[in-house]
């Protein structure tokens, strides 16, 4: 059966890889050039991403990520280790004040990958490429969708050159652009409304590599050095190849920070943050890439993959354009590889009907919907506490429709972190959370869980990592010089 995936970064390749093993001969369209050839290191360096200004950030492959690439792509992981990517343990970051620290079952799900999102979508790309099942077509854009009379089933797509390309499933897969609402809008078909919560952060970050092997500091979250205080918040995402990434989000709009994006401000700020400042000490690393700057989109659900959309038969969507989540959570690139095998499974040996659409519709709502609610919700906590802390902007609204509390009627956010310090059962529900295992009701809902919360002792702030004030912060960005 005959597919068309419009988009070839991540979650387009890996539909592509999904529904090649599925029975489906692929064809993947993707508006930009193909990335370089030759050594992986080489090509990463010169792979130029006009239409992906998200490439050249921090990434991190979640538990729910490494377990489909494993299950699903075993080569394709093997080949990603091969190439200098890490599987981390994430056991080694339980907290010194957890007591009991030997492993548990369960403990050997919880990894997570380090590795740069280029090379992870670089050894992706020439994975499928060489799949007898799927061609790659690069300088294609896509107009529109071929529909048949009645509006309700999908005959192919237009292409900007006037062509239709023939393809009984269609996938869009052209990231936040979500370029399926505007062709269905273009076609008739009445679209339903995104779910939509505020992100209220610019992230600045640069890459690096180490000169020697080890770390030079512990990971406290397993996968990164990260933490969030009251007017920032700053994570180092360990990568492949001694590489690492460090980013510092601070709210949109506050232009007393705007001098981020020059290398010495970034150094100053980043080294003053616990867990940062000894990987960038002189000597330990060399940067690799200037600062890099983006304003995190909102957490969005599109309305048109879930079920309050009228299906068009044999359309679907998967990566970013069905659901965005802010880039602090590190979830992006784990959701698409998970929601695009799942994808694949459903439309095996099925017939693209409306009733297939309604069935992915569930899917992608199961896939999504969670982690669009938590971020939603952690996000417009997040952001009132920063606009108390900063005076820049104002807190936004809670989303609508506002998501249920993750928490429900039990401990606060805080409490939950504060009982994370220093008991393993509430520290291994919250990374489960983190890294997609579980879902926050899940998690969060269990009596258990609550129990042990409200039964953690206090914990001393001064055994806390100290961060600099806001004041200090802005001193320490307004005296820096050179890079």
């Amino acid at each position: 059966m005959p597919a068309i995936v419009v988009g070839g970064s991540v979650a387009g390749l890996a539909t592509a890889l999904a529904l090649s093993g599925a029975g489906y001969e692929v064809r993947v369209l993707e508006r930009s050039a193909a990335p370089p050839e030759g050594p992986v290191e080489q090509a990463v360096r010169a792979w130029h991403r006009p239409t992906v200004p998200q490439a050249v950030h921090s990434h991190s492959l979640t538990t729910i990520g490494v377990r489909t690439l494993r299950r699903r792509a075993p080569r394709l992981f093997d080949a990603l280790l091969a190439a200098g990517a890490e599987l981390l343990d994430l056991i080694e970051a339980l907290p010194p004040l957890v007591e009991d620290r030997a492993r548990e079952v369960g403990d050997d799900d919880l990894v997570a990958l380090a590795c740069r999102r280029t090379v992870l979508e670089l050894l992706l790309y020439r994975f499928v490429r060489d799949l007898p099942q799927v061609r790659l077509e690069h300088g294609t854009v896509v107009r529109g969708l071929a529909l048949d009379s009645a509006g309700e089933r999908v005959r192919g797509v237009h292409t900007a050159d006037g062509e239709v390309l023939p393809a009984s499933v269609v996938i869009d897969a052209t990231g936040r652009r979500a370029a399926s609402r505007d062709w269905l809008a273009s076609a008739g078909v009445p679209v339903a409304e995104d779910l939509v919560g505020p992100s209220a952060l610019t992230g600045y970050s640069r890459q690096y590599r180490l000169r020697g092997g080890g770390r030079p500091g512990p990971l406290n979250r397993g996968n990164a050095a990260a933490g969030v205080w009251d007017h920032y918040a700053a994570a180092l995402h360990p990568a492949d190849n001694r590489t690492f990434a460090v980013a510092v989000m601070v709210p949109t709009g506050d232009r007393a920070t705007a001098r981020l994006r020059e290398p010495g401000a970034f150094a100053a700020a980043a080294r003053a943050t616990p867990g940062i400042g000894a990987w960038l000490a002189p000597g330990v690393s060399d940067p690799l890439t200037p600062v890099n700057v983006i304003t995190c989109p909102p957490n969005t659900l599109r309305g048109t993959v879930t079920t309050r959309q009228r299906p068009v038969a044999g359309l679907f969507a998967v990566g970013d354009a069905a659901c965005v989540t802010n880039p602090l959570y590190g979830r992006g690139l784990s959701l698409a590889l998970d929601h695009a095998f799942r994808l694949a499974d459903l439309l095996t040996d099925a017939v693209p009907d409306l009733a297939l659409g309604q069935a992915a519709g569930r899917l992608a709502e199961q896939c999504y919907a969670p982690w669009y609610a938590f971020a939603a919700s952690e996000d417009a906590q997040r952001a009132a506490q920063w606009q108390a802390a900063t005076g820049v902007g104002r807190a936004p609204a809670q989303p609508q429709p506002q998501p249920q509390p993750q928490h429900g009627n039990g401990p606060s956010p805080a409490r939950v972190r504060a009982a994370s310090l220093t008991d393993g059962l509430v520290w291994r529900s919250v990374v489960r959370v983190v890294m997609g295992l579980s879902t926050p009701a899940a998690a969060f809902g269990d009596e258990k869980f609550r129990a042990r919360v409200e039964q953690a002792p206090p914990i001393d702030p001064a055994l806390l990592p100290a961060a600099p004030d806001r004041d200090a912060f802005l001193h320490l960005i307004a005296a820096a010089e050179g890079a």
